[in-house]
Order: C-alpha cells, then structure tokens, then sequence
C-alpha cells in the first residue's frame, strides 16, 4: 500500500507541476490586468453587442470578468448593477457555458484538444444559450433579488499592491489545485493498482456508449463532472498516457464536459443570486448530451466511410 501511495503522490505533484506551469502565469497576468485600463477597454467594446442579445451594456462587466478569471467574480460582477431577473439567468446560462476561459482552454491543450475548438464551442453554446432565453422568455422582468451575497471588496491601489495581489492569487491557486489534485491522484493510483478502476469503468460504460465515446475515457467524465476542468485535469492526463485514450474520444469528452462540468458546484453557485437553478442545470446537461452525440455521430460516420474508401482502394489494388 505504502508503494502505491507513493507513486500516487509523485504522479499528484506532477501533474500539478505541469498544470501549474499553464495556470500561474494566466492567473497571475489576468488579475492584474482588471486593475488596469485593458479591461475597461474591453467591457466598454462589448457595450454595443449587450443589446442585441437583450442585454443592457452593464452586463458586459460580469461577462467579461467571469470570462477573464472565475465564476466567483462575475457573481460578485453581477450583484455590483441592478438587473431584472431575466437578465440575470441570461448571464448565469452564459457563465455556466463560458466562464475561467483563458485557463480551463489552456488545460484542454494539455490532453490534445486544441484551444480553439474548446473556445468556440463554449463561446458558441453562450451567445446560443442567450439568444433562445431572449426571443422565448417573456418573463423575469422584475427586479433581481441577490439574497444574502455581499459585493464589498477590498481593492488594492499601486503598481506593489496590485502585482502583489497577482502573485498572492496566483499562489492560492495553485495551493488549491495541489490541495485536490494529489490527494485525488494518490486515490487513483491506489485504484488503479486495485483492479477498481477497471470495474468503475464498466458501470460507466454504458453512458459513454450513448454518447458515441470509448468506455476507457469514463474516469475523464467523472472527474470533469464532479471537480471540473482545471481541477479534473490531472486525470485527464494521466488518462491520455496510460488508459490510451484517443484524441477522439478525448475531444469528445471534453466538448460534453465544456458545456457540462463541476455540475453540483457550478449550479449550486447561483443560488444566491435568486434565479431557478434547476433549469440551468438541465439545459447544460441537455445540451453536453446532445451535442456529444450529435458530433460524435458525423465523426464516426466520417471514420466509417475512410475506412470503406481504403477498403475499397486495397481490393482494387489487389
């Protein structure tokens, strides 16, 4: 047993390192860029583009924060404006799609699957998601209510403050990551290692089947499901190097888990803002299945017939 958690915590710290190396220069260059013009910059661009998908211009500030850095600090975003109750869930349904871009798509290319194709996919299902709630939903027009969340804050001040407060984020960060992802490394070896994993894996099976991926990617899924990209991205790579999980399979899941991960947390977090949470959590839900399915049968549809091609082309050689 001592062996096997040995391996895990030297697989954990890793994986952690690597992670690590993508994630605390992003954390650290995107919290001290909200301190300086550039995000201003980019909120007053988007102010236009609000409007065409029902949205007043103020809404781009907790778009753009929660895009920029976390979902925490698009929340504290949106209880900063009055909003009515519409434009609330709008904005949830987009965060819940789209949110810490810059360093959940940087994790993405650590097992293969190119940034832009988790980008658009999300900032697709986003704009999507906004656009139906706005042309179907006549209600919410009241006034949001923001239950019991507080919007103060301290806000450093200076060029020391502020590179302080970069490097500070930065590090808790990456505590919090070492603090999941080597325990939960440590509790993989020792599955692995146990033949559980294995079992696990054929009770998730059929769900995998259903949406067109291999039955080897399924602890991927879980850990996405349960802790998200950042954090689940430690079983991914080690998914990818030892399971032999394709690229396929791997972007497939990863385009279920963009529209649909962390999903306790992830909805659970907008309870405070007095919106329905249950139909964010279905319609992501919904649309990761749907999605997945739907690519992954025009995929292998596209595989089927290249190999039909080169079965035909051998014959004729022959």
């Amino acid at each position: 047993m001592s062996g096997m958690i040995i391996r895990g915590l030297k697989q954990g710290s890793l994986t952690t390192w690597t992670l690590g190396k993508v994630i605390f220069p992003i954390t650290l260059i995107v919290t001290i860029l909200q301190f300086t013009p550039v995000l201003p910059w980019i909120i007053k661009q988007l102010e236009p583009i609000m409007g065409l998908i029902g949205l007043s211009g103020e809404a781009a500030v907790p778009l753009v924060l929660g895009n920029f850095l976390n979902l925490y600090a698009g929340i504290a975003a949106i209880i900063s404006f009055d909003f009515t109750v519409k434009e609330v869930f709008m904005m949830a349904m987009m965060l819940s799609f789209c949110h810490n871009l810059f360093v959940e798509s940087a994790v993405a290319t650590k097992v293969g699957v190119k940034w832009w194709v988790i980008i658009s996919v999300r900032g697709g299902l986003a704009l999507l998601s906004a656009i139906i709630i706005n042309l179907f939903w006549n209600g919410g027009a009241e006034q949001a209510q923001y239950g019991f969340i507080s919007s103060s804050a301290t806000t450093p001040t200076g060029i020391t403050e502020i590179a302080f407060h970069g490097l500070e984020t930065a590090v808790i960060t990456i505590g919090q990551l070492a603090l999941i992802v080597i325990p939960l490394m440590v509790i993989m070896q020792i599955l692995r290692e146990k033949g559980w994993l294995h079992a696990l894996s054929n009770k998730f099976a059929p769900f995998m089947k259903l949406l067109g991926i291999n039955k080897n990617a399924s602890m991927t899924m879980v850990a996405g499901l349960t802790i998200g990209l950042a954090y689940g991205a430690g079983l991914m790579i080690q998914a990818v190097k030892e399971d032999g999980v394709s690229r396929k399979d791997m972007t497939l899941a990863l385009i279920f888990l963009v529209a649909c991960h962390a999903v306790v947390e992830d909805t659970l977090i907008f309870i405070p803002l007095g919106i329905p949470v249950l139909p964010l959590l279905i319609i992501r839900l919904t649309t990761a299945i749907l999605l997945t399915m739907i690519i992954a049968f025009f995929w292998n549809r596209a595989d089927n017939k290249r190999k039909e091609a080169a079965n035909e082309h051998s014959y004729h050689t022959i």
